[in-house]
Protein backbone atom coordinates (compact mmCIF):
# COMPACT_ATOMS: atom_id res chain seq x y z
CA UNK A 1 0.00 0.00 0.00
CA UNK A 2 3.06 2.19 0.91
CA UNK A 3 4.50 1.79 -2.42
CA UNK A 4 1.38 2.50 -4.40
CA UNK A 5 1.07 5.43 -2.15
CA UNK A 6 4.83 6.45 -3.07
CA UNK A 7 3.87 5.68 -6.90
CA UNK A 8 0.48 7.65 -7.40
CA UNK A 9 2.54 10.92 -5.12
CA UNK A 10 5.52 10.64 -7.72
CA UNK A 11 3.22 10.55 -10.82
CA UNK A 12 1.72 13.39 -9.46
CA UNK A 13 4.50 15.57 -9.05
CA UNK A 14 5.95 14.81 -12.81
CA UNK A 15 2.65 16.02 -13.93
CA UNK A 16 2.86 18.84 -11.79
CA UNK A 17 6.43 19.63 -13.02
CA UNK A 18 5.63 19.48 -16.88
CA UNK A 19 2.96 21.50 -16.08
CA UNK A 20 5.26 24.33 -14.47
CA UNK A 21 7.84 23.86 -17.64
CA UNK A 22 5.00 24.75 -19.90
CA UNK A 23 3.99 27.75 -18.10
CA UNK A 24 7.27 29.15 -17.36
CA UNK A 25 8.55 28.85 -20.79
CA UNK A 26 5.29 30.59 -22.14
CA UNK A 27 5.60 33.58 -19.20
CA UNK A 28 9.51 34.01 -20.24
CA UNK A 29 9.29 33.49 -23.79
CA UNK A 30 7.89 37.11 -24.87
CA UNK A 31 10.10 39.02 -22.80
CA UNK A 32 13.10 36.50 -23.75
CA UNK A 33 12.99 37.63 -27.49
CA UNK A 34 12.61 41.18 -27.19
CA UNK A 35 15.41 41.40 -24.72
CA UNK A 36 17.66 39.01 -26.72
CA UNK A 37 16.47 40.80 -29.79
CA UNK A 38 17.79 44.42 -28.08
CA UNK A 39 20.57 43.23 -26.85
CA UNK A 40 22.02 41.31 -29.93
CA UNK A 41 20.61 43.70 -32.73
CA UNK A 42 20.01 46.82 -31.07
CA UNK A 43 16.80 49.01 -30.18
CA UNK A 44 13.23 48.03 -31.85
CA UNK A 45 10.46 45.63 -31.81
CA UNK A 46 8.93 43.26 -34.16
CA UNK A 47 5.32 44.02 -35.45
CA UNK A 48 4.42 40.12 -33.69
CA UNK A 49 5.95 37.87 -31.60
CA UNK A 50 6.23 35.54 -34.71
CA UNK A 51 8.02 37.61 -36.31
CA UNK A 52 11.25 36.96 -34.68
CA UNK A 53 11.62 34.21 -36.50
CA UNK A 54 13.45 36.85 -38.98
CA UNK A 55 15.63 37.85 -36.39
CA UNK A 56 18.91 36.85 -34.31
CA UNK A 57 15.94 35.41 -31.66
CA UNK A 58 15.01 32.87 -34.35
CA UNK A 59 16.51 29.71 -32.30
CA UNK A 60 14.78 30.68 -29.40
CA UNK A 61 11.70 31.24 -30.55
CA UNK A 62 11.51 27.99 -32.73
CA UNK A 63 13.40 26.02 -29.99
CA UNK A 64 10.49 27.37 -27.02
CA UNK A 65 7.60 26.35 -29.38
CA UNK A 66 9.16 22.78 -30.50
CA UNK A 67 9.64 22.72 -26.57
CA UNK A 68 6.14 23.37 -25.64
CA UNK A 69 5.07 21.00 -28.57
CA UNK A 70 7.10 18.05 -27.24
CA UNK A 71 6.00 18.85 -23.71
CA UNK A 72 2.18 18.78 -24.67
CA UNK A 73 3.06 15.93 -26.75
CA UNK A 74 4.07 14.38 -23.78
CA UNK A 75 1.15 15.33 -21.32
CA UNK A 76 -0.77 12.14 -20.16
CA UNK A 77 -3.89 12.83 -17.91
CA UNK A 78 -7.20 11.75 -18.12
CA UNK A 79 -8.56 11.32 -22.04
CA UNK A 80 -9.69 14.82 -22.93
CA UNK A 81 -6.95 16.62 -21.37
CA UNK A 82 -4.86 13.82 -23.42
CA UNK A 83 -6.63 14.68 -27.23
CA UNK A 84 -6.41 18.84 -26.20
CA UNK A 85 -3.00 18.33 -25.59
CA UNK A 86 -2.12 16.28 -28.40
CA UNK A 87 -3.65 19.03 -30.75
CA UNK A 88 -2.47 21.92 -29.20
CA UNK A 89 1.17 20.22 -29.06
CA UNK A 90 0.74 19.94 -32.87
CA UNK A 91 -0.29 23.45 -33.65
CA UNK A 92 2.45 24.54 -31.73
CA UNK A 93 5.25 22.49 -33.52
CA UNK A 94 3.04 24.06 -36.98
CA UNK A 95 4.09 27.35 -35.23
CA UNK A 96 7.06 26.95 -35.34
CA UNK A 97 8.00 25.17 -38.30
CA UNK A 98 5.97 27.02 -40.47
CA UNK A 99 7.31 30.93 -40.67
CA UNK A 100 4.49 33.78 -40.66
CA UNK A 101 4.94 35.47 -43.72
CA UNK A 102 8.11 37.74 -44.31
CA UNK A 103 6.97 41.45 -44.28
CA UNK A 104 10.11 42.09 -46.97
CA UNK A 105 9.16 40.93 -50.55
CA UNK A 106 7.16 37.58 -49.70
CA UNK A 107 7.09 34.74 -52.32
CA UNK A 108 3.57 32.99 -53.14
CA UNK A 109 5.18 30.03 -51.25
CA UNK A 110 5.53 32.61 -48.31
CA UNK A 111 1.81 33.45 -48.21
CA UNK A 112 1.00 30.08 -48.31
CA UNK A 113 3.64 29.13 -45.33
CA UNK A 114 2.43 32.12 -43.57
CA UNK A 115 -1.62 31.06 -44.21
CA UNK A 116 -0.12 27.68 -42.48
CA UNK A 117 1.25 29.68 -39.74
CA UNK A 118 -1.51 31.47 -39.17
CA UNK A 119 -4.18 29.22 -38.93
CA UNK A 120 -1.99 26.69 -36.34
CA UNK A 121 -1.18 29.90 -34.45
CA UNK A 122 -5.18 30.70 -33.71
CA UNK A 123 -5.89 27.07 -33.27
CA UNK A 124 -3.11 26.89 -31.01
CA UNK A 125 -4.42 29.28 -28.98
CA UNK A 126 -7.89 28.26 -28.96
CA UNK A 127 -7.31 25.07 -28.22
CA UNK A 128 -5.15 26.50 -24.56
CA UNK A 129 -8.27 28.33 -23.89
CA UNK A 130 -10.90 25.53 -24.16
CA UNK A 131 -8.01 23.85 -21.65
CA UNK A 132 -8.36 26.38 -19.19
CA UNK A 133 -11.68 27.04 -19.68
CA UNK A 134 -13.35 23.75 -19.51
CA UNK A 135 -10.78 20.95 -18.33
CA UNK A 136 -8.58 22.71 -15.85
CA UNK A 137 -11.75 23.95 -13.45
CA UNK A 138 -12.97 20.48 -13.45
CA UNK A 139 -12.95 18.64 -9.90
CA UNK A 140 -14.05 15.45 -10.37
CA UNK A 141 -12.24 14.67 -14.27
CA UNK A 142 -12.70 10.53 -14.05
CA UNK A 143 -16.21 11.36 -13.79
CA UNK A 144 -16.65 14.48 -16.04
CA UNK A 145 -19.89 15.41 -14.53
CA UNK A 146 -21.37 15.30 -18.86
CA UNK A 147 -24.24 18.09 -18.81
CA UNK A 148 -27.28 16.59 -20.42
CA UNK A 149 -28.77 20.03 -21.57
CA UNK A 150 -28.10 22.99 -23.58
CA UNK A 151 -28.02 25.27 -20.99
CA UNK A 152 -26.10 23.42 -18.70
CA UNK A 153 -23.27 23.28 -21.46
CA UNK A 154 -23.61 26.72 -21.54
CA UNK A 155 -23.26 26.82 -17.68
CA UNK A 156 -19.79 25.50 -17.80
CA UNK A 157 -18.59 28.40 -19.45
CA UNK A 158 -19.34 30.35 -15.76
CA UNK A 159 -19.61 28.05 -13.13
CA UNK A 160 -17.81 24.15 -11.86
CA UNK A 161 -19.65 21.11 -11.92
CA UNK A 162 -19.79 19.13 -8.85
CA UNK A 163 -20.51 15.86 -7.37
CA UNK A 164 -23.64 16.81 -4.91
CA UNK A 165 -22.67 17.62 -1.39
CA UNK A 166 -19.28 17.77 -2.62
CA UNK A 167 -18.52 22.23 -2.16
CA UNK A 168 -15.36 23.60 -3.78
CA UNK A 169 -12.63 24.33 -1.69
CA UNK A 170 -11.85 27.70 -1.27
CA UNK A 171 -8.66 28.20 -3.04
CA UNK A 172 -9.98 25.75 -5.83
CA UNK A 173 -12.82 28.36 -6.58
CA UNK A 174 -9.78 31.04 -7.07
CA UNK A 175 -8.12 28.92 -9.08
CA UNK A 176 -11.35 27.90 -11.22
CA UNK A 177 -12.10 32.29 -11.84
CA UNK A 178 -8.35 32.43 -12.94
CA UNK A 179 -8.57 29.70 -15.41
CA UNK A 180 -12.02 31.13 -16.77
CA UNK A 181 -9.89 34.55 -16.85
CA UNK A 182 -7.43 33.15 -18.95
CA UNK A 183 -9.41 31.33 -21.05
CA UNK A 184 -11.09 34.20 -21.95
CA UNK A 185 -8.45 36.56 -22.41
CA UNK A 186 -6.85 33.99 -25.01
CA UNK A 187 -10.28 34.04 -27.10
CA UNK A 188 -10.06 37.79 -27.05
CA UNK A 189 -6.67 38.12 -28.50
CA UNK A 190 -6.79 36.07 -30.69
CA UNK A 191 -10.47 37.81 -31.92
CA UNK A 192 -9.29 41.07 -32.13
CA UNK A 193 -5.85 39.74 -33.70
CA UNK A 194 -7.84 38.90 -36.81
CA UNK A 195 -9.89 42.66 -36.60
CA UNK A 196 -6.59 44.51 -36.86
CA UNK A 197 -5.77 41.95 -38.98
CA UNK A 198 -8.42 43.84 -41.61
CA UNK A 199 -6.17 46.50 -43.84
CA UNK A 200 -8.15 48.99 -43.22
CA UNK A 201 -8.00 48.68 -39.59
CA UNK A 202 -4.11 47.49 -40.24
CA UNK A 203 -2.89 50.91 -41.79
CA UNK A 204 -3.84 52.92 -38.93
CA UNK A 205 -2.81 51.07 -35.66
CA UNK A 206 0.48 49.00 -37.64
CA UNK A 207 2.87 51.39 -35.81
CA UNK A 208 1.44 50.13 -32.35
CA UNK A 209 2.28 46.45 -32.62
CA UNK A 210 -1.45 45.57 -31.53
CA UNK A 211 -0.09 42.22 -33.06
CA UNK A 212 2.65 41.75 -30.75
CA UNK A 213 1.05 43.01 -27.53
CA UNK A 214 -1.89 40.72 -27.97
CA UNK A 215 -0.01 37.53 -29.23
CA UNK A 216 2.09 38.15 -25.20
CA UNK A 217 -1.17 38.51 -23.59
CA UNK A 218 -2.54 35.72 -25.00
CA UNK A 219 1.06 33.70 -24.40
CA UNK A 220 0.86 35.35 -20.87
CA UNK A 221 -2.55 34.47 -20.06
CA UNK A 222 -1.92 30.43 -21.10
CA UNK A 223 1.45 30.42 -19.19
CA UNK A 224 -0.03 31.66 -16.07
CA UNK A 225 -3.07 29.46 -16.22
CA UNK A 226 -0.47 26.66 -16.63
CA UNK A 227 1.59 27.48 -14.06
CA UNK A 228 -1.46 27.73 -11.52
CA UNK A 229 -2.39 24.32 -12.53
CA UNK A 230 1.63 22.78 -11.40
CA UNK A 231 0.72 24.25 -8.35
CA UNK A 232 3.12 27.38 -8.80
CA UNK A 233 0.94 29.68 -7.92
CA UNK A 234 -2.39 29.07 -5.55
CA UNK A 235 -0.84 26.00 -4.37
CA UNK A 236 -3.71 23.51 -3.40
CA UNK A 237 -2.82 22.68 0.55
CA UNK A 238 -3.29 18.97 -0.46
CA UNK A 239 -0.76 17.37 -1.10
CA UNK A 240 -0.59 15.28 -4.11
CA UNK A 241 -4.08 15.53 -4.78
CA UNK A 242 -6.32 12.79 -6.71
CA UNK A 243 -7.23 15.47 -9.15
CA UNK A 244 -3.38 15.59 -10.33
CA UNK A 245 -2.93 11.87 -10.96
CA UNK A 246 -3.11 10.01 -14.30
CA UNK A 247 -6.30 7.96 -15.25
CA UNK A 248 -5.62 4.57 -14.77
CA UNK A 249 -4.48 2.52 -17.70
Amino acid sequence: MKRHSGTERSLAMSYLGLRRAIGLIGVFLPFVLVIGKIIIEGPGMEGSISAYYYTVMRGVFVGSLCAIGVFLLSYRYQKHDIIAAVLAGIFAIGVALFPTTPSVAPTPTDEIIGVVHAVCAGLFFLTLAYMSIFLFTRTHPSKMLSPRKPLEYLSLLVATRTVPGEPLEPRKKWRNVIYRVCGYAIVLCVVLIGIVAIPAIKNLVEQLHPVFWLESIAILAFGFSWLIKGDTILKDRKSGRKSDLPAPA
